[in-house]
């Protein structure tokens, strides 16, 4: 699970910002409804938008705004109408960036990117420019306190994980995007709770970035997840403990 431990960094960072902005709601609400658009209303027959309502459940997201959202994706409520876009391009020091979005109006959304990017040393790349640098992957976390690490190995392994590791206070299971939730469900069936589990863009490598070069892409990635449209900026950037904990 190549570069896992970097995401660790941008996890800490991307809670961060989400706190600082209180836009976590309007995210977790746009991705229940274009799952529902997409696969349907009904959670026991639509995992994406089961993963969804588990995540805005673990976010206090009150039940009435989770029925909404299901309701104006399934058109049982009149709503935008959203669709899903991702744009690719490079940050500061050469970190490709790749962006996913949720608009009503891609024109206005890479318009909005763009001039972020150009004016925080970045550019706006071409699709497929970057996104061979990363591998799509399922990842959940299992918090490991009074769990023997064995055990859970091999109930993730049983369930068809790829990979497991434990960081720190909590075990890493990755999988094959296909199989990501059928591996949640397993493991859920076995007792074992999820802190988290969602689909994330892992770099093959990372590039280090450092000093003013470091402060000026977290600058850009924090500006771009300011925008409404944007959902996720994965990067494959590499800051050492000590740098981070300057900026």
């Amino acid at each position: 699970m190549a570069g896992h431990s970097k995401w660790k960094q941008i996890k800490h960072y991307k809670a961060a910002t989400d706190a600082k902005r209180g836009a976590l709601f309007t995210r977790l609400i746009r991705e229940i409804t274009m799952a529902a658009k997409l696969g349907g209303g009904d959670p026991a027959g639509n995992p994406r938008l089961r993963t969804a309502i588990d995540t805005a459940r673990s976010s206090s997201m009150p039940k009435d705004n989770i029925e909404r959202a299901i309701k104006k994706g399934t058109g049982e409520l009149e709503g935008v109408d959203y669709q899903e876009v991702t744009y690719e391009g490079y940050g500061p020091g050469g970190v490709a960036l790749i962006i996913e979005t949720v608009t009503d109006n891609p024109t206005r959304t890479v318009a909005e990117i763009r001039a972020k990017m150009s004016r925080n040393n970045g550019n706006l790349g071409t699709p497929n420019s970057v996104a061979f640098l990363f591998d799509r992957a399922g990842v959940i976390t299992i918090p490991a306190a009074g769990r023997d690490e064995d055990t859970v190995m091999e109930a993730a392994l049983d369930a068809g994980a790829q990979d497991f590791r434990r960081e720190d206070e909590e075990f890493i299971v990755s999988t094959d995007p296909t199989d990501f939730h059928l591996v949640r469900s397993a493991l859920e069936a076995k007792g074992l709770p999820i802190a988290e589990a969602e689909l994330q863009m892992l770099p093959k490598s990372t590039i280090a970035v450092a000093g003013e070069q470091a402060a000026q892409l977290l600058k850009l990635i924090d500006l771009l997840e300011e925008l409404d449209d944007v959902q996720k900026v994965w990067a494959n950037f590499d800051i050492d403990d000590a740098a981070l904990a300057e900026l």
